[in-house]
C-alpha cells in the first residue's frame, strides 16, 4: 500500500505581501504536481494534516476553483481539521466552514476525532485515525491527542495524524508544544503531524516514525523559510515500513519568492536604535 501525506496548504484568495509571486497560482501549480505524483507514483491514498485552509470562510469563488484541482485527484483523501480550518480552535464548528462543505460534497474525508477508519489495499490493513487541532492539544500535563492506545489485531498498521505543535527539540519558551520523546510510548507505528511549517522531516524511533514534511506554503519570510523547499511524504507500506520525501519541482527556491526586504529594514533599525543608545550611555 502506498500513502502521500502533505499539510498546511492554506488555500487563499490574495498574496502576503512578503511574497513576490502570485500565491493562488503558485499553490495552484503545487496541488496540480500533487495530482501527477499520485498518477505517477500509484498512490492509493493521499492524507491531509490539516489546515487545507487559511481561513474557515474562504470566498466561494476560491473554493470552486481549488476544488476542482482536488476533485482531480483520483483516490480517497483524508484530513483532519488543522486551526485555520475552523472557527474557536473548536472542531465542532466545521460544519459551518469551507472544509465541511467539501467534506459534505465528498471532495475530501474529514476524520472525526475518536473515529476508526480502516484501509485495505493488497493484504494490508491500516488502521487511520486522527486528532483536529484545540486550544489544549500541546497542554502539557495531557498528551492524549497525539496517543492511540488500542490496535484491533488484526491491523498490520496503524496511522495517526495530528495537528499540533509536534517537535524534535524543544522550541521558544511560551509557546506550548510537544517533543516526540513525550509521546513514543504510542501504539501507533506513524504519526503524522502538520501545524510547524518548518516541519522536521522522517524522525525514527522506539521502532516508530514521526514525520513532518513541512507546509506545502512558505507564509512568513524567515531565514528558515527562505532556505526551505516544500516537500510531500510518500510512505510505502508492505512487510516493513519505508518513507521518503520528495521536494515539488514546482515551488521555486525561497529567495525568489520570499520578500525580506521589510524584515531586513526592521533589523537595521533595531541595529541602529541599539548603537544610539550605546552612544547615549557613554
Amino acid at each position: 500500500m502506498r500513502l502521500l501525506f502533505l499539510t498546511d496548504t492554506h488555500i487563499r484568495g490574495t498574496t502576503p505581501k512578503n511574497r513576490k509571486d502570485n500565491l493562488v497560482e503558485t499553490l495552484e501549480k503545487k496541488l496540480m504536481e500533487i495530482n501527477k505524483i499520485v498518477e505517477n507514483y500509484h498512490i492509493d491514498y493521499v492524507l491531509h494534516g490539516g489546515d487545507l485552509f487559511d481561513r474557515p470562510d474562504v470566498a466561494v469563488s476560491i473554493v470552486g476553483n481549488y476544488a476542482s484541482i482536488l476533485n482531480g485527484i483520483k483516490v480517497p483523501m483524508y484530513i483532519i481539521c488543522g486551526n485555520h480550518d475552523i472557527y474557536g480552535h473548536n472542531p465542532e464548528t466545521i460544519n459551518r466552514t469551507m472544509l465541511g462543505l467539501l467534506d459534505a460534497l465528498d471532495v475530501v474525508k474529514v476524520i472525526g476525532d475518536g473515529e476508526r477508519i480502516f484501509l485495505d489495499k493488497n493484504g494490508i490493513k491500516i488502521q487511520l485515525t486522527g486528532q483536529s487541532y484545540t486550544y489544549n492539544i500541546d497542554d502539557e500535563k495531557d498528551k492524549s491527542g497525539y496517543l492511540v492506545n488500542e490496535i484491533p489485531k488484526d491491523v498490520d498498521y496503524s496511522i495517526h495524524m495530528v495537528h499540533g505543535m509536534l517537535l524534535d527539540k524543544p522550541f521558544i519558551k511560551g509557546i506550548p508544544y510537544t517533543l516526540i520523546e513525550d509521546i513514543v510510548n504510542t501504539k501507533a507505528h506513524i504519526t503524522l503531524s502538520g501545524h510547524y511549517h518548518s516541519g522536521f522531516g522522517i524522525v525514527k524511533t522506539h521502532d516508530k516514525y514521526f514525520i513532518n514534511p513541512g507546509s506545502l506554503v512558505r507564509i512568513t519570510n524567515s531565514l528558515i523559510e527562505v532556505d526551505r523547499i516544500p516537500k510531500v511524504a510518500l510512505i510505502d507500506l508492505g512487510e516493513d515500513i519505508h518513507v521518503e520525501l520528495l521536494q515539488l519541482k514546482s515551488a521555486a527556491k525561497g529567495i525568489d519568492v520570499l520578500d525580506r526586504k521589510e524584515i531586513e529594514s526592521h533589523i537595521f533599525k533595531s541595529e541602529r536604535l541599539f548603537e544610539f543608545k550605546q552612544s547615549i550611555d557613554t
